[in-house]
């Protein structure tokens, strides 16, 4: 009750770094969904980025409600190689471990191959953000006034470029990460998948109590990992999501708005309420952790043994400015599926969008691209409308090859063009790139020739987890796409599934998928 008023309160969920984005440009409902009132992003980190940028919209200073600290999620078995608990282990470990052309072999066990690491993207994701952040402090060996002019020092570079060298590919959450990591340990391989993944400390209570999206209502649907999570504490210093609550100081923000929210804030700083957050595995706004915190649920509750001091607004934004060119480089194949389409508008419109999505790649990224089906009588079920080559020489050559595709009622062989992407991408594989099949469709083959969709995906797999290997993103398109099977390509492709079937969501899913990149 606010006065005499009754309240609902909404909660719309949002990447904290699109939210950022989107409130920095000017929220457009269209495009962005209702506007908030409120804002709690995962880290205060994004508030200053937003103040930086739309100065008075938000207050710096926003209450924390909790907290997870940033950490490295490892499989138990590699950490406990490495010398975890007991053992102080950092980036700069992580570094010398993927630098080293033995891999895990160091460690006695070759099986495990190369070191890898995932992360998500610093432009949308916390965990991305932090740990960037976090890796030039130990690049610098400073807890504190990290600068602009630190960034640019060539051995931080140097440092912060290794490392990014170590990553499978990217991701805009790290749900996908997780969700990858859990099918792999359903069929006894989560030692191959990946390494290590920069997360939050409460994200790995959640990936060990089978909940890897951390969605309260699919808790218990999924049986515990045979292979569960720790957590690494960077001996360097970490970072802490910390959830903070900004109100915002908007024209569309009534008074009467915001004394509702402050009456919802103050709901939320209840102790039952605040013991709720740490029996969900989160630490409480003083960064008190709760009893689930505890080593044999792979978290220890007296570390980190230090945090960072976050750097000043400008510094960050020059952090995130960076990457792209330290980033990995990506080689990049998109596979458009023309039935999907309703007509030339639409295909447009596709067009207009995958080449938005395209413009956050870096400009020597490699992009090449397909269409299917094929004309009849084609020797091929699809058509190479461009081959694979350094993106921005060619821009205009893709985005003009791709504004001239049109719908097409020919018979689809879904898992014969996928098969043939992945082998045309693993036959010339770039080690140092991350090589992946980006496949815009509507999931439905209708060729009786095509080949067998299980097998299919048992090569997709096969070829996923190797080193280096081709992952797969699929993104659904379309009126009333098959998503099921288009998840069922994505998980074996060891990469993620994106739901753009709704027109409003095709930008932003596009721009999400490329986030892997």
């Amino acid at each position: 009750m606010v006065g005499n008023q009754c309240v609902d309160v909404t909660v719309s969920r949002k990447a904290s770094g699109a939210a950022e984005q989107a409130l920095a440009r000017g929220w457009n409902e269209a495009i962005d969904g209702p506007r908030p009132d409120a804002w709690l992003p995962a880290a205060i980190t994004w508030v200053l980025l937003l103040d930086h940028q739309r100065p008075n919209l938000v207050k710096p200073d926003s209450t924390s409600l909790f907290r997870s600290p940033l950490v490295i999620g490892m499989p138990r078995e590699m950490a406990l190689k490495l010398g975890w608990p007991e053992k102080s282990i950092g980036w700069s470990d992580l570094l010398n471990l993927a630098s080293n052309q033995t891999g895990w072999s160091t460690y006695g066990r070759p099986d495990w191959g190369a070191f890898q690491l995932g992360k998500t993207s610093p432009n949308t994701s916390t965990s991305g953000l932090h740990a960037l952040i976090g890796t030039y402090f130990a690049a610098s060996g400073k807890s504190r006034d990290l600068t602009s002019g630190t960034l640019a020092e060539p051995a931080v570079r140097s440092f912060v470029r290794g490392v990014e060298n170590a990553v499978v590919h990217y991701g805009d959450s790290v749900s996908n990460f997780l969700l990858n990591l859990q099918a792999a340990d359903d069929e006894g391989r989560a030692l191959s998948y990946v390494s290590a993944v920069a997360m939050e400390e409460k994200q790995i209570w959640d990936y060990n109590q089978g909940n890897p999206t951390g969605d309260p209502t699919k808790l218990g649907q999924h049986p515990l990992p045979k292979v569960p999570l720790v957590a690494i504490y960077p001996k360097e210093g970490t970072l802490a999501a910390d959830h903070p609550y900004a109100v915002l100081s908007a024209p569309w923000v009534t008074a009467t708005k915001r004394q509702a929210a402050q009456a919802f804030l103050r709901y939320l700083q209840r102790p039952d309420i605040q013991g709720r957050f740490q029996t969900a595995g989160f630490r409480d706004q003083r960064g008190t952790p709760g009893p689930v915190v505890n080593e044999g649920n792979g978290m220890l509750p007296n570390r980190p043994g230090a945090y960072l001091e976050l750097p000043t607004a400008k510094v960050i934004a020059d952090v995130q400015a960076s990457w792209n060119g330290l980033r990995k480089r990506a080689r990049v194949l998109v596979v458009i599926d023309r039935s999907a389409l309703a007509g030339d508008a639409d295909a447009k419109k596709l067009a207009q969008s995958v080449d938005a999505g395209l413009t956050l790649m870096a400009g020597d990224d490699i992009a090449g691209a397909w269409a299917l089906p094929a004309t009849a009588g084609g020797t091929q079920p699809y058509v190479e409308l461009v081959p694979l080559q350094p993106l921005a020489p060619h821009r205009s050559e893709l985005q003009t090859a791709l504004a001239a595709t049109h719908r097409s009622a020919d018979r689809v062989a879904l898992y014969q063009t996928v098969a043939a992407a992945v082998s045309k991408l693993k036959t010339s594989v770039d080690p140092s790139r991350i090589n992946a099949v980006l496949l815009l469709s509507a999931g439905r083959s209708s060729d009786p020739a095509d080949v067998d969709r299980f097998t299919t995906l048992a090569d997709l797999s096969a070829v996923a987890r190797q080193v280096p290997g081709v992952h797969v993103f699929t993104v659904a398109y379309g009126t009333n796409p098959d998503r099921q099977v288009l998840r069922l390509i994505a998980l074996a492709g060891k990469g993620a599934y994106y739901d753009a079937s709704d027109p409003p969501s095709l930008v932003r899913a596009l721009a999400a998928v490329t986030s892997n990149f």
